[in-house]
């Protein structure tokens, strides 16, 4: 639920360093930046340069940020047993995007037909990643179903890069996965939860395209307002089908707020705060974190212990999925370095 890009150029009047990122899971920004090179090594030289504290601030923000996403996801796991996984993603998006049309107050008028198609489609991959991660982690374990779905945004990632170095992260996350399937045939995992997190890391990876279409459209997070609503009034015949009046008591809604607030409210102010002073670059390795504060959050809110050979395989993720942002942050580099030396030249 938490961890990720496309070439996407931060909306107008957005805070610096911004990508215009769902609230509803932090984790999808780090893809994101992954995908914008220039944008990162723009922000890395343009980042404060002040004291050791002046540095650890946005990294807290970030952390708490990744800690309030994993432990809201904790929590909607445990309330499945009461309003259903299709239930509490229909809360989650109902509340977000409550909160997001009274905070941006999107504009209905000016925009094509081709712009209300990309929000819609911006939405529908929304409401499919969500979907697909929450039946995921009804299943299994949320570490493991966190380092599946990160897949999704690592291999868009490296498609993206075209770089032989690529492959080294590319073999390792697929290491990881071997690993997490106790050898290759996921005799430990339920094989329904593994294919709908993998479902929803390929979710993921379309979201993070449209995503930088939205951003592009539409001014601010106006696109990704209207696109949570589009995501909250998809799902809502499907939480009514599984939960009925459950969603409606009050006790459920109140746990649907909590779980809306800290997975999509909270993460997405905290983010916002961070990159207005945490280079882009180093805000997505932070991000790739998220399988490992997931399963953390998972053995202390929901008891799901890990094996040793789980731990390594979300550890060779991890570091994949950081070779990968690396990787993607020295291309970047590399090109803004070789426009300075032919403007220099000219």
């Amino acid at each position: 639920m938490n961890v990720s890009r496309s070439d996407q150029a931060a909306p107008a009047g957005a805070p610096a360093g911004a990508t215009g990122i769902a609230p509803e899971r932090a984790r999808e920004v780090a893809p994101v930046v992954a995908q914008q090179p220039e944008v990162a090594g723009a922000e890395a030289a343009a980042a404060p340069r002040g004291g050791l504290r002046a540095r650890l601030g946005p990294v807290g923000l970030v952390l708490a940020g990744s800690i309030s996403v994993q432990f809201g996801g904790a929590v909607a796991v445990s309330v499945m047993p009461r309003a259903g996984a299709l239930g509490i993603v229909t809360l989650r998006l109902a509340f977000a995007a409550l909160v997001l049309l009274a905070v941006c107050r999107p504009k209905l008028r000016g925009h094509a037909r081709s712009d209300w198609g990309t929000v819609v489609a911006f939405g529908v991959t929304m409401a499919g990643m969500n979907g697909l991660f929450y039946q995921s982690v009804a299943r299994i374990p949320m570490g493991p179903a966190v380092t599946l779905e990160v897949l999704g945004p690592l291999v868009l990632s490296v498609v993206a890069s075209r770089r032989a170095v690529n492959l080294v992260w590319a073999g390792l996350a697929l290491c990881g996965v071997f690993l997490l399937g106790g050898g290759g045939g996921f005799s430990g995992l339920d094989p329904a939860g593994v294919a709908y997190a993998l479902g929803a890391g390929a979710m993921w990876a379309a979201y993070i395209v449209f995503s930088a279409r939205t951003g592009r459209r539409f001014p601010q997070a106006d696109g990704l307002a209207l696109a949570m609503v589009v995501a909250a009034v998809l799902f809502l015949p499907l939480g009514i089908i599984e939960s009925g009046a459950r969603l409606v008591e009050p006790g459920t809604l109140a746990l649907g707020a909590v779980v809306a607030v800290l997975s999509s409210v909270l993460p997405y102010t905290l983010e916002l705060l961070a990159l207005r002073r945490l280079p882009s670059h180093t805000f997505a390795v932070l991000m790739s974190l998220e399988p490992a504060i997931a399963a953390v959050a998972g053995f202390l809110v929901l008891s799901q212990a890990l094996t040793v050979a789980e731990a390594l395989a979300i550890s060779l993720v991890i570091v994949a999925s950081m070779g990968a942002v690396r990787t993607q942050v020295g291309r970047g580099r590399g090109r803004a370095d070789a426009k300075g030396a032919r403007k220099a030249e000219g």
